[in-house]
């Protein structure tokens, strides 16, 4: 299951901060941050899932928007005509579109950041739920915002929390050695952000990790591949500043 850790200023003026890990089966083919989409969703950039052809996450600027999605450990009835791609939710919220309601995809969460905001929205197969994020540092998993139940969050939410409020030109750097640490767990320990999910009857692994600064002028954002999947070797990041 995806990880996301994100820092909301009290001042809507300072961008806000995100990292987000996505774990997936390394068998599903994906391509990293790029513009995709340039008919359907000309001036978006995001990590593709080429099998359904949607984003894991995606984001767009002039002003800055970014998306990214989240399964959720939700049993949901499937509709007639099959279930939709959760994807589509992600372009689709960049885009500006009303999220259908009910969804017609699995369980999700889907977090949506812009306007010096951050807020997410919730599928359980009963109900659509939205959540304005409070100003400070907040984590996500496969549950709810912040969930103490998750091991992952109740060992490393704390610790990004002490982090908040770090300089410009070291949030970064900060950031990326507290990942680090959390990689020295085994990567199938539950407390583990860097994971492989197989020993919990799941097919798949972390594959990367990007991180992010979101404002008006639009989203910076570093990337990098987990090479193999599932574990922490000082990958290489690549950049991307695509603000005014």
């Amino acid at each position: 299951m995806c990880t996301v850790v994100i820092e909301v200023p009290g001042d809507q003026a300072t961008p806000i901060r995100l990292l987000a890990v996505r774990d997936e089966d390394p068998a599903r083919a994906w391509d990293p941050p790029g513009q995709w989409w340039p008919t359907g969703f000309p001036n978006t950039w995001g990590v593709r899932d080429r099998r359904a052809n949607g984003a894991w996450l995606a984001y767009a600027n002039q002003p800055g928007r970014l998306a990214v999605v989240l399964n959720r450990a939700a049993e949901v009835v499937e509709p007639s005509a099959g279930f939709t791609s959760r994807g589509t939710l992600v372009l689709d919220t960049i885009a500006g579109s009303v999220l259908q309601d009910p969804p017609s995809t699995p369980a999700f969460t889907l977090l949506d950041v812009h306007g010096g905001t951050a807020a997410t929205v919730s599928w359980d197969g009963i109900s659509l739920r939205r959540k304005l994020l409070a100003p400070g540092v907040h984590m996500i998993a496969h549950h709810d915002v912040n969930d103490q139940a998750s091991p992952r969050i109740a060992r490393w939410l704390p610790e990004f929390q002490a982090l908040a409020g770090t300089p410009d030109d070291a949030w970064r750097e900060a950031w990326l050695e507290l990942l680090a640490r959390s990689a020295e767990l085994g990567p199938d320990d539950d407390r583990a952000i860097v994971r492989d999910n197989t020993v919990h009857g799941f097919p798949t692994l972390s594959l990367l990790a990007c991180l992010a600064e979101i404002d008006e002028s639009g989203v910076a954002l570093d990337w990098a591949e987990f090479d193999p999947p599932g574990t922490w070797a000082n990958p290489a990041f690549h950049s991307g500043d695509h603000r005014a």
